[in-house]
Formats: C-alpha cells, sequence, structure tokens
C-alpha cells in the first residue's frame, strides 16, 4: 500500500477496460481516484458495488468515486487532482483532453494511457510540458460487463522480464514526475522511464497494427491465427510497412512483436521471413484473448482503425513508404464497421490479395 504522505488525487476521463483497470488498482493502493465516464451504467455499477477487479492477482473490489461526463460542475467544486488520465479511445482524444485539464492543479500533468499516436493531441490540448506519455506494452484488459474489468494472463509480466510501463516526456527528458509516475504504477506491473517516447510509441503502433486489426476482421484470436500461414503473413507484412514507416520518418523503434524494428522492415528477405515466420508459428498455445479492436467489433462501437493502420498509411505517404496491405487492412475494418461485411478468416486473405500477396 501507497504511504499516506505519498497519496495522490488522481483523475481519470475514461472508465472503460483501460481506465477501469489502472484506476481500479490505483484507488486499491490508496489513492484518492476518481473516475468520469459517459457510460452510465458503469458510473452507477462503480458507486453501488464498487468495481471489481480481476487478472494475474488476487480479486479485489475498489471503490474509486465515479462521475457521469454531465457532473463536471460538482468536480469543478472540489479540490483540483495531481494527476490526469486520459483513458478514451483515440478518436476522442482532443475534448477529453481538453475536459481533465481544468480539473488538474497547475504544478500537475495529464497522462496519455491509450494506444496509437496521441501525444500530439494531449499536447495541443494541454501544453507538451504539461503532458506523459504512458506506452503499454503486453497487457490486455477488457471490460463486458459493467462494474467488473480483468486482465488476460496468469502471472504478471515483470515475471518473465517484460516492462509494461514506459513512461515518457515529450522532450525525451528524465524528471521526477516519471519516476512518481512508475512508481505508482508498480503494485500493477514493471515499468521504467523511456527517453525514447516516440520509438516507444511507434513499436506500440506496430505491434498493434499487426494484432488489433487482424484479430478484429478475422474473429480468431491471435494463437489461432497463427496457426495458419496465411494468418501469420498477413501479421507480417502489416509489421513490415509499420517498422519500415517508422524507421523512414527517423524514430529509434524499440522492439515489438519479439523482434527488432529493422527485422519485420526486412522481412521481404526470404531468410528473414522464414524467421518472423517461425517465431509465429510457434506462438499458438496462448489463450485466444481480443485486443481492444476486436472488442469494439463485438460491442458495435468504432474502432480506431484510423488512427491505428490508418495512421500508418497517413505516415507511410508523407515518408514515401508504400503500405498496401495496412491500407487493404484499413478499408476492411471500415467495413465492417459500416456493417457491409462480417467478420472471418476469408478477410485475411481479401487484405492479402488487395494488396498484391
Amino acid at each position: 500500500m501507497q504511504t499516506e504522505s505519498r497519496n495522490k488525487r488522481i483523475i481519470f476521463i475514461g472508465a472503460g477496460a483501460v481506465g477501469s483497470y489502472i484506476g481500479g488498482w490505483l484507488s486499491h493502493t490508496g489513492h484518492d481516484v476518481t473516475m468520469v465516464d459517459m457510460w452510465a451504467e458503469q458510473v452507477e455499477t462503480v458507486r453501488n458495488n464498487g468495481l471489481e477487479v480481476s487478472g494475474p492477482h488476487d480479486p479485489f473490489i475498489a471503490h474509486p468515486a465515479a462521475y457521469h461526463l454531465h457532473e463536471n460542475e460538482i468536480l469543478a467544486r472540489e479540490e483540483r487532482f495531481d494527476i490526469g488520465f486520459v483513458a478514451v479511445k483515440a478518436y476522442d482524444t482532443s475534448w477529453a483532453a481538453t475536459f481533465i485539464n481544468r480539473f488538474v492543479k497547475p504544478g500537475g500533468y495529464i497522462v496519455s494511457s491509450q494506444n496509437t499516436w496521441t501525444d500530439p493531441a494531449i499536447a495541443a490540448a494541454v501544453g507538451a510540458e504539461r503532458a506523459v506519455g504512458l506506452v503499454m506494452s503486453s497487457i490486455g484488459v477488457a471490460l463486458w460487463e459493467a462494474g467488473k474489468v480483468e486482465r488476460s494472463g496468469d502471472t504478471r509480466r515483470r515475471d518473465h522480464g517484460h516492462l509494461v510501463f514506459r513512461a515518457g516526456n515529450h522532450d525525451g527528458s528524465d524528471t521526477p514526475r516519471l519516476h512518481e509516475l512508475i512508481e505508482i504504477l508498480d503494485p500493477l506491473d514493471g515499468g521504467k522511464i523511456t527517453t525514447n517516447l516516440w520509438g516507444e510509441r511507434w513499436a506500440k503502433l506496430g505491434q498493434n497494427s499487426m494484432g488489433n486489426a487482424v484479430v478484429a476482421a478475422s474473429g480468431m484470436g491471435t494463437a489461432d491465427l497463427n496457426k495458419h500461414a496465411r494468418g501469420r503473413e498477413l501479421q507480417i507484412r502489416l509489421a513490415q510497412e509499420c517498422a519500415a514507416v517508422g524507421l523512414a520518418l527517423g524514430y529509434e523503434v524499440e522492439d515489438f512483436g519479439g523482434r527488432p524494428a529493422s527485422e519485420w522492415a526486412n522481412a521481404s528477405q526470404g531468410d528473414v521471413y522464414e524467421t518472423l515466420d517461425g517465431a509465429l508459428a510457434g506462438n499458438t498455445s496462448g489463450a485466444n484473448w481480443r485486443p481492444s479492436m476486436a472488442q469494439d467489433v463485438v460491442k458495435g462501437r468504432p474502432t480506431e482503425i484510423e488512427q491505428m493502420n490508418g495512421f500508418v498509411c497517413q505516415q507511410g505517404a508523407a515518408a514515401g513508404v508504400d503500405t498496401p496491405v495496412n491500407a487493404a487492412m484499413t478499408e476492411v475494418i471500415r467495413a465492417i464497421d459500416a456493417g457491409e461485411i462480417g467478420t472471418g478468416f476469408d478477410n485475411v486473405e481479401r487484405v492479402l490479395t488487395t494488396a498484391g500477396y
């Protein structure tokens, strides 16, 4: 538990899977946590019954304060918060960061605990000097029922030598607030300070681009996809383009998908492709967890495809790197979002064929 002197007042905009898991844990470890969300049932359930948190740890019930979005006038009368977390979908970043900024004290900071390339939008809303990027690597959380959030796996990632949380400032500096953030997140899992936020962000974008959309489009978990040569090929080709774009833009892209970015970028070389294919083929026994985009498809809510694979295409055009596979993947998810096609393994073949593979 946190000591009294270290307790923080923390506010979340977004009490979905990520916001609820992190917020629930921080409340459980003694911080004064308030969550604001647009899902009325979630707010009322947390208020009345608390928040059930389960995962690779003993389950517990947390009791953070919960507010509907329209109750912001009540929050405006309270003491300001030390830290604000933005935990909404990427397409809601700008308004959510603007919203939460007014409730965080002048000396506080705003954390982007999101997928994709949200940091520039956060900076535009609150100022880069007030913003912290939090990249979350290899953590799967889900909220299928109001008031109940779960995390995948049987053990924390730190037990396998992996650090989940990477906190960084936009200017690459190492400051006390980063150490504070990693310290308060330590009960959840391991973390580190990074002076390479953009390289970490692009690596996570690569991981998301090769995984989230494929699972969402196919309706299959990664472990089952890896049993099929074409399922593995689609992941490799998506990662290849994303890595090539990030490197062309000059980012020091960190490893993702268990391999160096340079290896993914060179996947067209026969021996490299065989190595990558073999690595994926050996990963067929894990749980078929649904990542965030696949959860969105099941729930019938808009996906982050434009901010994920679509963003890779946009940046590829700026860098002069062709991205036909990511473009085809984006079109398929757009069609699923629009209700024009359903999910299924045939979408894997559709993307690869459209892209010329």
